[in-house]
This record gives C-alpha cells, sequence and structure tokens, in this order.
C-alpha cells in the first residue's frame, strides 16, 4: 500500500478549481521572463533525456507537450515528430515560446495556452503526451493522468520526466518550500517519490514500460517514466 501523495506543506492537494488554476496561471506568468532566462540545472542529463525521448517518436507521430514552459525542449523536439502541439497555463510563457519559434521556425512546432489539470485535447488525438517537470506542479495528479491518457491514440505513450520531493533532502519538502511558497517564490507541489508516481499511473490503466534515472548525478530524484495506454479499455468484472 502505497502512502498518498500530498502537497509541499503534508495537505492533500485540493480539487483544481478555477481558481486554483488561476492562481497557478498568475504564478507562472509572473516568473516567466526568469524562468527564461535561468540555466539548466543539469544539462548533460537533459541532453540524455532529450536523446532517450527522440528513441521513442516518429516523424509520424503526432505529439502533445503539456507544460511546455518557454518551448525550449518542444524545439529540440520537434523535427522528430510530424506535429507537436506544446501547451503552458502561462500566456507569459507561450508568448515567449512563441518569439523563440519565430527566429527558429518550424510548420511542425505549435504553442497554445493550457491547463494540465482541464482536458487538453479530443480523445485519442496523439500518439504520445510529453509531461517534463510537470506532475509535481498539477493541482490534481489523477485527473491531469486522466487527461493526457484520454489525448492518446490507444497504445499511445505517456512519456514524463518528474522531480520525486520526497526522494530529496526532507526540509526541502517540509520547510523550504513551505516557506518559499508564503513570500511567493515557489508554487504549490505535490510531494511523492517515483514508487508513489508509478502507482498512480498505473492506477489510470496505464503500463509502465520503463524507468530511469537521466540525471548527471549519483543522487537524481528525477524520474523519467516510459508508460503505455492499452489498446483496448480493460474488460468489465
Amino acid at each position: 500500500m502505497h502512502s498518498p501523495i500530498t502537497s509541499a506543506n503534508d495537505h492533500c492537494a485540493a480539487a483544481a478549481t478555477p481558481s486554483a488554476m488561476a492562481d497557478k496561471a498568475r504564478f507562472w506568468n509572473r516568473i516567466a521572463r526568469k524562468y527564461a532566462n535561468d540555466p539548466i540545472a543539469d544539462q548533460a542529463g537533459y541532453e540524455r533525456t532529450l536523446q532517450r525521448v527522440q528513441t521513442l517518436l516518429s516523424t509520424e507521430h503526432e505529439v502533445l507537450e503539456i507544460g511546455c514552459g518557454t518551448g525550449t525542449t518542444a524545439l529540440r523536439l520537434a523535427p522528430a515528430t510530424r506535429r507537436l502541439v506544446a501547451t503552458d497555463v502561462a500566456e507569459q510563457m507561450i508568448a515567449i515560446a512563441n518569439a523563440k519559434l519565430a527566429s527558429q521556425p518550424m510548420p511542425q512546432l505549435h504553442f497554445k495556452v493550457a491547463d494540465a489539470d482541464a482536458p487538453v485535447a479530443e480523445q485519442g488525438t496523439y500518439d504520445a503526451v510529453l509531461a517534463f517537470n510537470l506532475l509535481h506542479l498539477v493541482t490534481d495528479l489523477p485527473q491531469a493522468l486522466s487527461s493526457a491518457i484520454n489525448a492518446l491514440k490507444p497504445g499511445g505513450l505517456l512519456i514524463s520526466k518528474t522531480p520525486c520531493l520526497n526522494e530529496m533532502n526532507p526540509l526541502i519538502p517540509k520547510l523550504a518550500l513551505p516557506l518559499m511558497r508564503a513570500i511567493g517564490k515557489a508554487p504549490p507541489v505535490l510531494c511523492f517519490d517515483a514508487r508513489q508516481l508509478q502507482a498512480a499511473m498505473t492506477q489510470q490503466g496505464l503500463e509502465i514500460l520503463s524507468v530511469e534515472r537521466h540525471g548527471s548525478k549519483s543522487k537524481d530524484s528525477r524520474v523519467f517514466i516510459v508508460a503505455r495506454k492499452p489498446d483496448s479499455p480493460p474488460l468489465k468484472a
């Protein structure tokens, strides 16, 4: 039995209400420019992830990225797809992403504003859904997973890389993050470990294909998971 996934202040996350969604968008809009200018913390690990994802994608694939931020990863991966639609809850993030796209045009890449906690696409639209550094930031993890799965075609892949805060120094989720939230320097986050995240995915009907760590440091809290939507829905008992 896995312990429940909690928020950084050890209270269960609230439902994804319109107010919660608006607060989330407001936070990311406010820090969008700083986010765009911050360097990638682990460049070597990031490159490993990109290389791994490219082995999973095809130029025949329709791909959705949720929580794309300012579009850096989408710009790198778009050439490996037939079409990539990259979304983020923050208008300012998408504005920066579109500016990057304007200077580096790619006809198969499109950016738009959308919340990962809400329905993100019509049912069965995409061959793959990408969620990088996102699943700990959604308001309702089961709801976000369900929305991503709904967007996938049967047999499609959910490809994610997620910081697992319960694998970090305990002082970070218990003290540092609540303090940073109190002064407006951090968003609400969910705390879980890799096993809890896998359990949340399997509870939504996904088949876990691969669990990997790509970080360049010996202790890597970011887990890379490839999960598959079944070809057909499970039979009812």
